[in-house]
């Protein structure tokens, strides 16, 4: 039975560890977007809601991979909020040529993750939590 254990245990560490590689690739792959982004912008000498938005989401990615590491959890409010964020661009890159349907029913998505952000924030913690809801909600504030 402790060979099991041994294999369990062995297993669970390359998990985590190729989990850790690719968090690292996602933050990186990030950082060289966002300076990509930045060079298009000093560029063009213009700088767009479209562009604000879109360094944004990739703050909040940052964030999200960064929380991960301090946490080792994601609060499950911080990838609503980049949808939130991503949803939000969608509306404004999209020209006017756009049936008004689609924008009732992107905002109509908007609304249903807000509201969605705000039943998680506001939830009763469960028995079985064994973790305090207030270092959550701190981490999602900032």
């Amino acid at each position: 039975m402790a060979r099991t254990d041994f294999k369990d245990s062995v297993m669970s560490r390359v998990i985590h560890q190729v989990e850790n590689v690719f968090l690292l690739g996602i933050a990186f792959f990030t950082v060289v977007a966002m300076c990509q982004e930045v060079y298009a912008i000093v560029l063009g000498i213009k700088v767009a809601l479209k562009d604000l938005l879109l360094m944004f989401i990739y703050v909040e990615v940052l964030g999200m991979v960064g929380v991960y590491y301090d946490s080792k959890k994601i609060p499950i409010v911080l990838p609503l909020f980049i949808a939130i964020t991503a949803l939000s661009r969608l509306v404004i890159l999209q020209g006017k040529d756009q049936p008004p349907l689609n924008l009732l029913f992107e905002s109509g998505a908007i609304l249903i993750l807000a509201l969605a952000c705000v039943v998680i924030n506001y939830r009763q913690p469960s028995a079985d939590e064994h973790t305090d809801r207030s270092d959550v909600v701190e981490l999602e504030r900032e």
